[in-house]
């Protein structure tokens, strides 16, 4: 009789019968509280900027929570994140950040991004929903439209960072006066 295997020979590696554990950090039992590193959800999180200071929270439940068009969360020398809320038929406003990165995650709603070289011609198109991660490398034009029927929730992370610390804009009315 003999044996299949579809995994690669390695070396056995105690406890693990492969050199990888399946996970990383084993289950903790800790007799109904929260597991070890777990960020408590649903909690009533003040949206302030935490920044530089080192600093751990649920984005997506920050996200979801933020009602201002912007409020900067954490800023730093080299990086910012920014909560954003968008309304039904709102959208950022085409931008250009020239020497900076920019990355967003969409963690409510439903919208489309436009992004190009020029101004004038915005070659890419997507549709985007919670979930969705848009990259944005520096000196690319680009939009974010909320084109669904709930307000759309993201984040945003800047490097380097791209707002004073410490920036809340009510709303895009508030942002466009700022600049």
């Amino acid at each position: 009789m003999y044996t299949v295997s579809f995994l690669p020979s390695y070396p056995s590696v105690y406890p693990y019968m492969h050199p990888y554990p399946a996970y990383v950090y084993p289950p903790v039992h800790n007799y109904g509280g929260l597991p070890y590193g777990s960020v408590p959800y649903k909690e009533n999180i003040k949206l302030k900027d935490y920044g530089p200071e080192p600093f751990v929270i649920s984005i997506s439940e920050a996200a979801k929570q933020n009602n201002t068009y912007r409020t900067a969360l954490w800023t730093g020398p080299h990086l910012q994140v920014t909560l954003m809320s968008l309304n039904v038929g709102e959208d950022i406003g085409l931008e250009i950040h020239p020497y900076v990165d920019q990355f967003l995650r969409i963690e409510q709603g439903e919208g489309i991004v436009r992004m190009g070289r020029r101004k004038d011609k915005l070659t890419f198109e997507r549709n985007v929903r919670a979930g969705s991660a848009i990259m944005v490398p520096a000196g690319t034009w680009h939009n974010v439209i909320n084109t669904g029927t709930i307000p759309l929730k993201l984040y945003s992370i800047y490097a380097p960072p791209q707002h004073p610390h410490g920036t809340v804009h009510r709303t895009k009315a508030d942002a466009l006066a700022a600049e």
